[in-house]
């Protein structure tokens, strides 16, 4: 089990470059000016984001921008904002691609039988923790977290519960709070702990001078994938090259956003999020967060960007489990196209170039 006090590194550099976090407004509308080619055998491409246009999609705001979906294809790509789980434009066929959490996908296939599959993965961890000021409740383990006051939002708590599931862990144990997504209950003493995303909220307080304990969930009985590709089996099916170049494209954009953070954090602020008043300092210290802590690992390092090892493909239908639903390896996961990719441009592989 890793330390939660394990990034520190990076908590050094945040604090150097990064200023307040102004909580932001949602956005429902798709990212303006899209890469146009005039040699596009794709035609336009509707991806659904799960979250506002922030530094989040740091590699799909480079590859709009450099010009990598153009050069797979595509005529226009349009990244529409969130909030969503993106299961009902998938299946409504308003979205040809989600870029989404394992669990919203999961529980879709699993309760609802959706034919949808995962195809690839921005993070190798979820970003789920539970943050904690290290001079207050200075939570370390999950079981420090009975008989405190656990801030959490509505939309997070199936994830919550699944993590007292996970650690064995009764809710009745846990003094559950209701919160939003504003870490402020954290700093005044409202609760002992709080569901952020170590990318997010801990990141906002840490540039504050506020030092924070982290419990991220992936490191203490609930690891899975987050920011899944998915699409459905029909979309598989029938445009299975589409697909594939367009993971050919992501990972050329995810490649640049993981060798230099500012550039999807610069092109989040000034353009694809220029109406949400994102800090540019906080922005880059977000990306480089999730840039070094969630999108490589050692499993990208060997097999590229995206891939999805098979223990971690098992240890997230393990989480699905925790959460309630029971799927096998194979109702949730196709990465078949991700392989081909990488036959067909090994040089991919390569993204530390």
């Amino acid at each position: 089990m890793s330390s939660p006090r394990s990034f520190a590194r990076f908590r050094a550099t945040a604090v150097l470059v990064a200023g307040a976090l102004a909580l932001t407004a949602c956005s429902g509308t798709a990212a303006t000016e899209p890469t146009t080619t005039t040699d596009a055998t794709h035609g336009e491409l509707d991806v659904q984001l799960s979250w506002i246009l922030n530094e989040e999609w740091s590699g799909e705001f480079i590859a709009q921008h450099e010009g990598y979906y153009a050069d797979a294809g595509f005529s226009a790509v349009n990244l529409i904002a969130g909030p969503s789980s993106g299961v009902a434009e998938l299946l409504s066929g308003t979205a040809d691609i989600a870029l989404t959490d394992a669990l919203s996908i999961g529980a879709a296939v699993a309760n609802e039988s959706a034919p949808l599959k995962v195809i690839g993965a921005t993070f190798q961890k979820n970003p789920f923790t539970i943050a904690s000021l290290t001079d207050g409740a200075d939570i370390t383990t999950p079981e420090e977290m009975i008989g405190k006051r656990i801030g959490v939002q509505d939309a997070n708590r199936p994830v919550f519960e699944a993590f007292l599931a996970a650690n064995d862990i009764d809710a009745s144990e846990v003094d559950i709070v209701p919160v939003q997504y504003d870490p402020a209950p954290l700093t005044t003493g409202e609760v002992d702990g709080l569901i952020a995303f170590v990318t997010s909220q801990s990141v906002t307080l840490e540039v504050q001078g506020i030092e924070v304990t982290d419990l991220l969930f992936a490191d203490n009985g609930l690891p899975f994938v987050g920011h899944v590709v998915t699409a459905t089996d029909e979309t598989i099916a029938n445009d299975r090259e589409k697909l594939k170049d367009f993971l050919r494209a992501e990972i050329q954009g995810w490649a640049d956003a993981v060798a230099d953070p500012t550039v999807g954090a610069t092109l989040a602020v000034d353009e694809y999020g220029a109406d949400l008043g994102l800090s540019l300092e906080t922005s880059i210290a977000s990306a480089t967060a999730q840039a070094e802590l969630l999108v490589v690992s050692d499993e990208t390092a060997t097999n590229g960007l995206f891939t999805i090892s098979a223990e971690l493909q098992e240890q997230t239908i393990g989480s699905l489990a925790d959460s309630g639903y029971d799927l096998d390896v194979a109702d949730l996961f196709d990465l078949s196209l991700l392989a081909e990719v990488y036959d067909e441009r090994p040089e991919l592989i390569d993204y530390q170039r």
